[in-house]
């Protein structure tokens, strides 16, 4: 009898022992999912705490680089600015648009570019001189390089073999750009008419760039003109060449960019202030290069 006994007995804490070997891992997940739970979320708790602090310092830096930059901003004419900037715009809208759409409908390609390369060749002085007065010899040297091949094998500059040739583009430069370089500040933004933004340090260097604008200094030739002196609108024979020669230049400078302004400002909240800034901006960015 005992032997049975012992025999069944060791069966049963076999059963038993093999039972929990089976739950004693069902019997600690619970408590460790409920250890890694808190610690998931300790550390989602503390994240989100850190981004909360990290937005809070987000916020607070953005709100104070707008404040700078507002302050920054002194525009005493911005009534003005902005009803000149309106005007600008029907301007652009109303004429030169429809003009220039006009003219590129008729003027092939390489024409329009042809013009235009004629009159970027004529604007070398302003390039050379503004770039030497920079301290930049290996810009004004490359300029002058660029003027007398244009000039010669590019056909007085209707073709730019120094661009196609050589790759040497040419280093724009005005006397804005110019007193910007020794630190002249740009002063208020003034919208200056027909000619869009500018501010008081670029509208006076407008003065010294157009003496040495070649179109500027168009002979009075008697048979340019067929009329008597006087005969244009109380014009000279003088002006009324070079009022047909800028508005070529502009109507075939628009027609090679039809559209671009309309991709400029469709994004714009407000006209002049959007202006305002593009224009600035872009000046300090070619200034400090």
């Amino acid at each position: 009898k005992s032997l049975p006994m012992q025999i069944q007995s060791s069966k049963i804490i076999s059963f038993v022992v093999i039972i929990s070997f089976f739950l004693h891992p069902l019997m600690l997940n619970p408590l460790s999912a409920q250890e890694e739970s808190s610690e998931y979320a300790q550390n989602q708790s503390e994240s989100e705490t850190d981004e909360e602090f990290d937005g809070e310092e987000f916020d607070d830096g953005f709100e104070e680089e707008f404040e700078s930059a507002e302050e920054e901003i002194f525009d005493p004419l911005s009534g003005y600015n902005s009803v000149m900037t309106e005007f600008n715009d029907g301007f652009y809208i109303y004429v030169i648009d429809p003009v220039a759409r006009g003219y590129e409908w008729v003027m092939p390609d390489l024409a329009q570019r042809g013009v235009k390369n004629f009159f970027h060749n004529l604007l070398f002085p302003i390039r050379f001189v503004n770039n030497a007065l920079q301290l930049k010899p290996i810009n004004a040297g490359e300029e002058l390089f660029r003027f007398v091949l244009n000039s010669t094998v590019g056909i007085f500059g209707l073709w730019d073999p120094a661009k196609e040739w050589f790759g040497l583009e040419a280093h724009e430069e005005d006397f804005g750009q110019t007193l910007g370089y020794y630190g002249v500040g740009g002063g208020f933004h003034i919208v200056l008419p027909f000619l869009g933004p500018s501010n008081l340090r670029d509208m006076f260097s407008l003065y010294p760039d157009m003496q040495m604008d070649p179109v500027y200094y168009v002979e009075n030739r008697p048979y340019n003109l067929p009329k008597k002196e006087g005969e244009y609108l109380g014009m000279s024979r003088q002006a009324v060449q070079q009022t047909n020669l800028l508005i070529l230049k502009t109507v075939n400078q628009e027609s090679l960019r039809i559209g671009q302004y309309e991709n400029l400002k469709k994004d714009a909240i407000e006209l002049y202030p959007f202006l305002r800034d593009v224009y600035e901006q872009n000046r300090a960015k070619l200034i400090e290069e």
